[in-house]
């Protein structure tokens, strides 16, 4: 293990430097949850209550922890985009439809670049939810509901770099857009229809989702399908399987080519004699097309198999291979 460029009082000193930043940030999160009051409720009951954007603006490191919110408001049903606030006073203005919110985020609440959205909002009354830790501050002053943050230290030596206001910041919008979606109802499907990348993404997907467009053709025998038969159908479907089904075509098990292999187990002048009814195993796990995939993939692997029959009112639709999951990122 490579050794650390100081000597053991001076790592000791800045471990124990990092642990009261660490600290400091908690202390900061504490602060803000024992002091928060109704504005939360005022907040959302706003923002519910208006049929357009949620616009999301800030500047320097309130800029970047609001581009982050908007980015979440959006992926929880709440349509939100965030803005520059000096490129609105270039033109970008236009993007504050009279239907839209504006969520405004400064710790000092007397941003320059914010000054002219602000005033814009008040002459077109579009409702503005400022967080600020200043509510005398301009911002504060032209909120229609106020997000307060607790006046606590930075946690620089200085007292200068945003840092517990920033996590402030970004815990106070996390909780507002929790809420939201709490209130609106936004389900995990909602959320993989709005997150289709990603392996989070895919996982919320449905497995009717996965099957898209392709070939619904599965590999079906009967019970009464001899040895060889069962092996060129399991061949000819390239699913490592097979169903086998009922003459009305009801699922009835699944042979897989571990069933094969094992069939070797018999007398070579037995195969012959062999057939589906005789390999399959009659109780096949299986899911149903609307399950997600995220609980196709945790069937197969806490079963430890390789294949999973998509069946749908008792009738095999489709087979999944644990092959072609990995190959698509499902399973890592």
């Amino acid at each position: 293990m490579t050794q650390p460029p100081f000597d053991a009082d001076t790592t000791q000193a800045i471990t124990d430097y990092a642990r009261r930043v660490i600290r400091l940030n908690r202390e900061a999160l504490e602060a803000l949850e024992n002091g928060l009051d109704d504005s939360v409720a005022r907040a959302c009951s706003v923002i519910l209550s208006r049929p357009g954007y949620l616009v999301v603006t800030g500047m320097g490191k309130s800029g970047h922890i609001g581009g982050k919110l908007a980015a979440t408001l959006a992926s929880t049903g709440t349509n939100a985009f965030f803005v520059h606030p000096a490129e609105m006073s270039h033109g970008d203005l236009g993007m504050l439809r009279d239907d839209c919110t504006l969520l405004a985020i400064s710790n000092s609440g007397e941003s320059r670049e914010l000054r002219d959205p602000l005033i814009f909002c008040q002459r077109r009354g579009i409702p503005v939810i400022g967080m600020t830790q200043r509510p005398q501050s301009f911002l504060g002053r032209n909120s229609a509901v106020l997000l307060q943050l607790p006046q606590v230290a930075e946690a620089c030596p200085n007292n200068l770099a945003p840092t517990t206001s920033t996590l402030m910041t970004l815990a106070l919008g996390d909780a507002l857009a929790m809420v939201l979606m709490e209130r609106r109802g936004f389900s995990a499907e909602a959320f993989g229809l709005h997150h289709p990348g990603g392996k989070l993404g895919m996982g919320l997907q449905s497995v009717r989702d996965w099957m898209g467009d392709r070939p619904r053709k599965v590999a079906t025998v009967t019970r009464d399908t001899p040895f060889a038969e069962v092996i060129s159908a399991i061949t000819e479907g390239m699913k490592g399987a097979t169903a086998v089904v009922e003459a009305d075509g009801r699922l009835a098990g699944i042979v897989t080519d571990g069933d094969v292999r094992r069939a070797f187990g018999h007398e070579p002048t037995s195969l012959k004699d062999l057939t589906a009814g005789d390999l399959m195993s009659a109780s096949p796990k299986q899911v149903s097309p609307d399950a997600r995939m995220s609980d196709a993939v945790d069937i197969l692997t806490q079963n430890r198999i390789s294949t999973l029959l998509v069946v749908e009112d008792d009738r095999p639709v489709a087979i999944i291979h644990l092959a072609e999951l990995m190959q698509a990122g499902y399973v890592s």
